[in-house]
């Protein structure tokens, strides 16, 4: 008996110290691509250390600003930032097949019809797909083909009016789209009008209608750019790219309604700022968005059943410009593209706190502009 407890100590002991193994998790990274020809790059992500290793398998593609991966994690979804893809005011779409190495292999490509598209988004069935065209103001709509290409352009809705913001608001400026978890409401926020609209989707061939309540009005020069839902869909965080502020907003009924609004700044900052991407932790309890111009990721806590934010936290983004971030799939680390230092940095994430710190790991890329994990 002595002997038994002997080994199973023993045994304790060894398998105490044994090496947790480390899961490596794919990373695509969206650039402007100035002076390259590849566009999406391809990087092995260490769950335990933090460390990122460049797979060198790029793909070659014009201004992939922003990329969106469909649920099977066969594909990949990329727009095409220009004003003059194929004809005069139009930017595209390209889609990829994954491989199991990461590699993306391009099926097609899809005009726009509408210039300098910056965001795309997948509905919960994988079955369409928007972009978001920040020039004018419009957002297209397409079918997701059986093989994971895309259909041509099946809807386009372009977006009227105009906002007090000199310079940045004399015309729609459409900036994210994105369906709710049912995937029968499409959302769409548009930085030059102050407007968070809303669509119900339909079986119709053009499947997008006002909502009842067809649009969500901002404080004048708010400038909604990206935003995100609650896990139980009754709370929408919006960061206002212009005045540098968060907007919580709550469903009543059917009715959405602001809630807060809350800086993302310290109080003694006087410099240039534009707030721009933003993120929920996975167990809903922490709020993060980036300030390009502070260059800093700021941390809330969040109330799950207000929905309300207190700021606990602004940590340096570690480099200049951080205009899209994202949390890795064990919610250990916070990756940062800060474009103007063309560099990821990666953050770690306190479990317990939400709170950051600089890890000390970066990476060189030109001009990073969005971060995507296969998760």
């Amino acid at each position: 008996m002595k002997f038994k407890i002997i080994l199973l100590f023993l045994l304790g002991i060894l398998l105490f110290e044994m090496p947790a193994v480390s899961k490596e998790h794919f990373l695509y990274v969206g650039t402007y691509n100035k002076s390259m020809p590849e566009g999406i790059f391809v990087y092995s992500f260490n769950e335990h250390s933090g460390k990122l290793t460049d797979l060198k398998i790029p793909a070659v593609i014009n201004n992939p600003s922003f990329l969106t991966i469909s649920a099977n994690k066969k594909y990949l979804y990329a727009v095409n930032e220009l004003d003059s893809l194929g004809m005069d005011h139009s930017g595209g779409v390209s889609s990829f097949s994954i491989e199991k190495n990461g590699k993306l292999n391009f099926i097609n490509q899809v005009l726009t019809f509408g210039a300098n598209p910056c965001h795309v988004s997948l509905s919960p069935d994988n079955k369409k797909l928007v972009a978001s065209n920040y020039s004018g103001g419009s957002i297209s709509l397409f079918n997701v083909l059986p093989d994971g290409g895309l259909s041509d352009l099946i809807q386009k809705i372009q977006n009227e009016g105009k906002g007090p913001f000199p310079g940045r608001q004399t015309e729609p400026h459409a900036h994210s789209a994105k369906f709710n978890a049912s995937g029968k409401l499409l959302f769409v926020a548009d930085l030059g009008i102050d407007e968070l609209k809303i669509y119900q989707v339909g079986a119709t061939v053009q499947p997008l209608t006002p909502n009842t309540q067809p649009f969500i009005k901002f404080a004048p020069g708010s400038g909604p750019r990206h935003f995100e839902f609650s896990s139980d869909g009754n709370f929408i965080y919006v960061t206002n790219e212009l005045s540098s502020t968060i907007t919580v907003l709550i469903k009543y009924g059917g009715v959405w309604k602001e809630i807060q609004t809350i800086k993302t700044l310290p109080k003694d900052f006087k410099g240039e700022n534009w707030c721009a991407d933003i993120h929920l932790s996975a167990n809903g309890q922490f709020v993060y968005a980036s300030n390009r111009g502070h260059n800093s990721i700021v941390v809330y806590t969040r109330n799950q059943t207000s929905g309300r934010l207190e700021n606990i936290q602004t940590c340096s983004s570690v480099g200049k410009w951080p205009r899209n971030f994202t949390i890795d799939p064990t919610g250990k680390f916070l990756l940062v593209a800060n474009e103007r230092t063309n560099e990821i940095a990666v953050l770690k994430v306190d479990g317990s706190t939400g709170k950051l710190t600089n890890s000390g790991i970066k990476v060189n890329i030109e001009s990073p502009v969005c971060l995507q994990f296969l998760k």
